[in-house]
């Protein structure tokens, strides 16, 4: 049976959120969902690319719906993006590993949404030996993936 984590990946489409001016944008999980055939955007409102794909400013701004986020930005904008995906009816939001904050989680709860959190969204994404699949192993192995 799939873990809530594994689980999270089986989306088609996906908002993958950074803040590329103040921390390096999620490139990792971005282009490894788009290799696994989803259909994925670019959400940061500092640059207008991202991989030579258009970045666009926010959720609203996607030129189509998406059933999930992922949400790397400074901790200190989490709570306001977890408040924006759920004005965009987004359900599922997976916050990246040091990017949670009590109140976005408090938040996320109370809009009824289903988060991922306190984990590295890399494991999933990317198949085949890397840094990231000795950190899947050890999950497996603790029994937290």
């Amino acid at each position: 049976m799939a873990s809530k984590y594994e689980s999270f990946w089986s989306s088609k489409s996906y908002a993958v959120v950074g803040h590329s001016s103040k921390q390096s944008f999620p490139k990792i999980t971005y282009v490894g969902l788009k290799k696994s055939g989803k259909k994925v955007f670019a959400v940061d409102s500092s640059t207008d690319t991202v991989e030579g794909d258009k970045a666009y400013a926010d959720l609203d701004s996607l030129p189509e719906k998406v059933e999930a986020a992922v949400i790397e930005v400074p901790n200190e904008e989490t709570k306001d993006w977890i408040a924006k995906a759920a004005n965009a009816g987004i359900k599922n939001v997976w916050i990246h590993m040091e990017c949670d904050t009590p109140e976005a989680l408090a938040l996320a709860q109370e809009k009824g949404l289903h988060v991922c959190h306190g984990t590295c969204a890399v494991m999933y994404v990317i198949p085949g030996f890397s840094f990231h699949s000795i950190h899947k192993w050890i999950n497996k192995m603790l029994g937290k993936y």
